[in-house]
């Protein structure tokens, strides 16, 4: 009697968001040559990846940060309440001990950075994948840190996701002009996005908001009540 062959195991399908072809493009051809993932579908905008999502539903979305005219957080939200059962990784380039926990309470399942190796990356989309919540040891510590410590929250908390996003970019010495063409924004959005920055935290003026900003990307923040 001729032996059956046991059925292929089918390969989960990745959804890939982010803005720059180059390192989708890379990114693709790294997971493709896995045994267990194929790459069902690219976008460059959050409008792409929830068309992306309905067209090809995938088992999970590696989504970026930082998107024209969005930002992976929405795109996140977003997912959410359309009830798109689409497990979230987000990646950036951005400190995880800055934007894992927002990630988290955007609704993703995991974070991590560009500049880690392959084999974390793929960890911890198979991490997403069976379920698990995707963050280095270091984030976890600093979670737990938290939890024993919720009253004494940095005044960084304050700010929103996209405020935050314009925070760290004035530190790394970007004008309002080339902020707003980078994020597809207008320059009047920014300047009210600069605006409430300076108010939450107590900032008296755009020199203020620059030093701050430069000390807050050397992890250096410096409470102006302090």
């Amino acid at each position: 009697m001729k032996a059956t062959t046991p059925p292929a195991t089918r390969k989960k399908k990745v959804l890939i968001v982010d803005d720059h072809p180059l390192l989708r493009e890379g990114l693709t051809r790294l997971i493709n040559r896995q045994p267990d993932l194929l790459v069902c579908g690219e976008a460059g905008t959050t409008p792409e990846a929830l068309a992306a999502v309905r067209k090809h539903p995938p088992d999970i979305a590696l989504v970026d940060i930082s998107l024209p005219g969005s930002d992976g957080f929405m795109l996140t939200k977003a997912l959410q309440a359309r009830r798109h059962n689409v497990p979230v990784l987000m990646f950036s380039m951005h400190d995880e001990l800055v934007y894992a926990e927002r990630a988290l309470q955007a609704g993703a399942r995991g974070y991590i950075m560009k500049q880690e190796p392959t084999e974390e990356f793929l960890h911890a989309i198979r991490q997403v994948l069976a379920g698990e919540i995707a963050v280095s040891r270091a984030m976890t510590n600093q979670l737990a840190h938290r939890l024993r410590t919720a009253g004494s929250r940095s005044p960084i908390d304050q700010l929103s996701d996209r405020e935050l996003e314009i925070f760290q970019l004035f530190g790394a010495g970007r004008t309002s002009r080339e902020i707003a063409s980078s994020l597809h924004l207008s320059i009047k959005t920014i300047e009210a996005h600069r605006a409430n920055i300076c108010q939450k935290l107590s900032l008296h003026g755009t020199p203020d908001l620059l030093r701050q900003a430069t000390y807050f990307l050397q992890d250096e923040w410096h409470s102006p009540t302090g």
